[in-house]
């Protein structure tokens, strides 16, 4: 009798005992894929996937969530999260006046940079410049927008407004495309932080 109680507690305290809090299982996923699949196992759990960003989420857990490094785990109430990325970054922004090469000569280009610059130093909404005689056809007056890494604009670009303050115009030019663009740096540099966060129910 006492060898089949044994057996029994055995038996229905193993699943107990082989049951990982989700706190340890955290600790074994490294990856978005690897999140994934948690997720899918566990939907009892609730588990989702954030994307959150310095430049936009403000709630207090958001504030708390992005002052964690990679591969921080921590619960709040009965939840617990991991961060799985995180990346930080500078951003950037201006306007802009685009001027193409390929359908200017050389003295149209920089006669028309000359005559931009000295409007824009003597009162012209760069605005309504933009607007006037950018090439490009943007709608935007020429703003960026938050802007960061090359594929988003030219390097060139990017150091230049980097290498300046907020209010300076300045001139770029990428000479391998025939680009020419007169800036004006309109905000000061932003340091962006984006994580990818996994929460789950449960501690």
């Amino acid at each position: 009798m006492k060898t089949s109680l044994v057996g029994l507690f055995l038996l229905f305290s193993a699943p107990i005992f082989a049951q990982l809090t989700v706190t340890e299982q955290f600790q074994k996923i490294g990856t978005v894929q690897e999140a994934q699949q948690f997720i899918d196992a566990n939907k009892a759990l609730k588990p989702a996937l954030l994307k959150l960003s310095n430049s936009k989420d403000s709630s207090l857990i958001d504030k708390r969530l992005l002052r964690q490094q990679k591969g921080d785990i921590f619960s709040v109430g009965y939840v617990t999260y991991k961060v799985l990325e995180a990346t930080e970054i500078i951003a950037y922004r201006a306007n802009y006046i685009f001027l193409d090469g390929s359908s200017l000569t050389v003295p149209q280009v920089d006669s028309l940079k000359k005559l931009i610059l000295q409007k824009a130093t003597t009162g012209a909404s760069f605005d309504q410049l933009s607007d006037q005689y950018t090439m490009d056809g943007n709608t935007t007056h020429g703003d960026t927008g938050w802007f960061f890494g090359i594929e988003m604009m030219p390097k060139e670009f990017q150091d230049a407004v980097a290498s300046h303050k907020t209010g300076d115009i300045f001139y770029v030019d990428v000479a391998d495309k025939q680009w020419h663009y007169i800036v004006k740096k309109t905000y000061d540099d932003q340091d962006k932080k984006e994580i990818t966060v996994l929460r789950a129910n449960g501690r």
